[in-house]
């Protein structure tokens, strides 16, 4: 929906559409950069037992934020990652351990909940200078090449320079500038939840490989009331997670220790629960007119891997370079040049994610022997070949594409 010209409009050189995650941290991370902000949309605190594990990348951008030290606190370290194959194979490797020391870091990332994440950058965001929060969403959108405007729900009407599309999978800054997304839903849902058991996680993620889907235990802090705590994404059938979703929390709870082999002891489930259709999403472009996507509105991948956020992240810091190298040269920071910038700077390494992504889920779920045969030597070769498994331990938390 276009907007009228003949209305007033105040003025931002940066406006961000969207209050998850990525959409506080680019509202951050431009107004750090000395950019005038504002950021629309009803907060989001993402519940439902979802974590997010920042990788070290991540942290290093929250860090240049001044964020990080009001996030540390709040998550758990991740010193190691366990593979186990549990898919039936006929070909079963035996488990792989990466441990961060072995590439010269203390952890690859920290584990942290959702809502808690959400709640400190919602107090960085209104502790930073020049910018603005606003729980109104945008409701009209006219894209120019000379400005945006944008109209929100609550009457106020904004003109800006650059508009950064961080509403979701469902983006409404998108679809009024015309950008297609394409969407396959894979015949799996993710569960989530919080859990407490009885041994030590000893900062280690173990990654169970099910012939259903990755079934993922990551470390989290101790809480008041208990000392030892886990989340957990577990990938299968959509069959089974309505079965699942319909348990009792104790019957949950056996179910989920049976999968993990009583490998952190008996559990209990803390708090609620979610269940998600698992789906990949890309767009046919990066950017449009006065727009920039980031996040799951450029891109939705299956919970695999740590890579959403962490993505999203690198989306942001990538606007917010092209950005200042465009303010530097002088350039207009959501003109063409800016934005093609842009969309050449994280092409690639969105394009390798969801490759990656794609082909280990699909790896799972095909019972093809021949797939199987390949995941299992290459689980072995990365047991057996130091010089391979700190590469693609460095890869994944530094990509060398768009990181």
């Amino acid at each position: 929906m276009a907007v009228s010209l003949s209305e007033d409009f105040e003025r931002c050189d940066v406006l961000v559409v969207g209050a998850g995650l990525a959409g506080l941290v680019a509202a951050i991370g431009f107004a750090r950069a000395g950019f005038s902000v504002v950021c629309c949309g009803a907060a989001d605190r993402l519940g439902q037992g979802r974590t997010v594990a920042l990788l070290d990348r991540s942290i290093d951008f929250l860090k240049s934020l001044d964020v990080w030290r009001e996030v540390e606190p709040l998550g758990a370290p991740l010193r190691a990652l366990r593979i186990i194959d549990d898919t039936g194979s006929l070909f079963p490797p035996r488990p792989v351990e990466f441990r961060a020391e072995e590439i010269g870091l203390d952890a690859f990332g920290w584990n942290v909940e959702n809502a808690a994440l959400a709640d400190a950058l919602a107090l960085a965001a209104a502790a930073a200078p020049n910018l603005r929060r606003v729980e109104a969403k945008a409701s009209s959108f006219d894209f120019a090449p000379e400005r945006a405007l944008l109209g929100l729900a609550d009457g106020r009407r904004f003109r800006a320079r650059l508009v950064v599309g961080a509403d979701g999978r469902g983006s409404s800054a998108r679809n009024a500038a015309g950008v297609d997304a394409r969407t396959h839903f894979y015949p799996q849902s993710a569960l989530t939840v919080l859990l407490v058991h009885s041994r030590p996680h000893e900062d280690c993620s173990t990654e169970f490989h099910t012939r259903q889907g990755p079934f993922t235990l990551v470390p989290l802090p101790a809480s008041p009331s208990a000392r030892r705590r886990s989340s957990l994404v577990w990938v299968m059938s959509r069959a089974e997670a309505a079965r699942r979703a319909a348990l009792g929390d104790d019957a949950l709870a056996g179910e989920i220790e049976e999968q993990a082999r009583s490998l952190l002891g008996a559990m209990r489930v803390e708090g609620e629960r979610g269940v998600f259709a698992m789906a990949r999403q890309s767009v046919t472009r990066l950017a449009a007119t006065r727009l920039a996507l980031v996040g799951d509105a450029a891109h939705v991948f299956p919970p695999i891997g740590a890579q959403g956020l962490n993505l999203a992240l690198r989306d942001v810091k990538g606007l917010i370079e092209a950005a200042r190298e465009a303010e530097g040269e002088g350039e207009d920071i959501g003109g063409e040049a800016a934005l093609e910038r842009y969309c050449r700077s994280r092409g690639p390494d969105v394009a390798a994610r969801a490759c990656a992504v794609d082909a280990l889920n699909r790896s799972l779920i095909a019972r093809f022997a021949p797939i199987d045969a390949a995941r299992g030597v290459g689980l072995a070769a990365l047991r057996a070949i130091g010089p391979l498994r700190r590469f693609v331990m460095r890869e994944a938390i530094a990509p060398m594409l768009g990181g």
